[in-house]
């Protein structure tokens, strides 16, 4: 059976990843000529969704210039817009009157390359009231873990548990295969959250809930190095049998060069270039170039640069992340001690 409808949740701020979002939101920071969210709308498409709800908070007005209306992907994007948070439970419940009687809800905070089929079967198969998307972590004692019986059927929920009780690396990875009758269980006008109330309230009540490991790339970017890593990733996944267009470079790694970009006579060793600017003289290692940036005679490392930033000759930037426009003055040495 196909599902026709999803909401996206596209409310988060991003408060890690200061200074990038503070003009654009968390969900749409780029990954490889898209953003972020893109992927996550993709594999709804490629699932058979036709709809997707946005729903849109912090910086709302960034999420429909850059996602545009899903045609490029053959779906219809439809925006509503909070004017204040209301979580996972509160955003659908204020969409309940236009939903399917079985919808997906996703939060588009994070990276998703998936393939949700699966999920989707199971979800009719066992007559679940939710059916969770899991994915395993290391160090699942910094979230809620997930313990599953039978049959894919969760039965229940550990939120951030200490090391010592840990029973399981399974978490939620934060897409819903949702039956509507489960919203008859979410209180209207307030904030709610899915996983923390709705979950252990339905496990309370005896309602049946079903968990799928995803199947595909799920990664979290809230965090600099999490940005830089998703963007080397897809990189390598999808432009591996691509030529870079360089001049005289020396290249070791992963190298993804953007649209209208030029780079001359520089050493670059896992790098993304957005495109729109230039790289001359210099040497990059581990960094991913925003649009439009400007660097020349530059050493860095560990870095992203923002839209549109200037790097003078001679300069060293490392463990840093700039914001959009910023400068580097020829010479200056610039060390934020940022974990990228």
């Amino acid at each position: 059976m196909r599902v026709r409808q999803a909401v996206m949740m596209v409310g988060g701020k991003g408060t890690r990843l200061l200074p990038l979002t503070l003009n654009t939101p968390k969900p749409v920071l780029p990954v490889v000529g898209h953003p972020c969210m893109w992927y996550l709308a993709r594999s709804l498409a490629r699932a058979g969704v036709e709809e997707i709800i946005l729903a849109c908070g912090y910086r709302s007005e960034k999420v429909p210039e850059l996602m545009g209306d899903g045609s490029d992907l053959g779906v219809k994007f439809t925006y509503v817009y909070e004017s204040e948070p209301l979580g996972t439970g509160g955003a659908i419940k204020a969409v309940e009157d236009i939903l399917d009687p079985v919808f997906i809800a996703v939060n588009g905070d994070v990276f998703c390359d998936i393939d949700l089929r699966k999920q989707i079967d199971i979800h009719f198969d066992t007559g679940a009231l939710v059916t969770i998307s899991l994915t395993t972590v290391d160090n699942p004692w910094d979230y809620g873990t997930v313990e599953m019986g039978e049959g894919n059927q969760i039965v229940g929920f550990k939120e951030k548990p200490p090391r010592e009780e840990v029973t399981s690396n399974l978490i939620n990875a934060g897409v819903y295969v949702v039956d509507k009758g489960a919203l008859e269980h979410v209180p209207s006008g307030c904030f709610y959250d899915f996983s923390k109330e709705l979950f252990p309230h339905l496990m309370e009540i005896g309602g049946r809930m079903s968990g799928v490991p995803v199947d595909g790339v799920f990664m979290d970017v809230g965090k600099p190095h999490e940005l830089l890593c998703v963007n080397l990733l897809m990189a390598q996944r999808e432009h591996s049998d691509e030529t870079p267009e360089v001049e005289d470079c020396t290249v070791d790694g992963t190298l993804y060069v953007g649209p209208d970009q030029k780079v001359v006579s520089s050493t670059l060793f896992d790098v993304v270039v957005l495109g729109g600017g230039e790289i001359r003289d210099s040497e990059l290692d581990h960094v991913l170039v925003m649009d439009g940036a400007s660097i020349d005679g530059a050493h860095i490392t560990n870095s992203i640069i923002g839209v549109g930033c200037v790097i003078g000759k001679g300069s060293v930037v490392s463990n840093s992340v700039l914001g959009d426009g910023e400068a580097v003055a020829p010479g200056e040495i610039r060390d934020d001690k940022r974990n990228v």
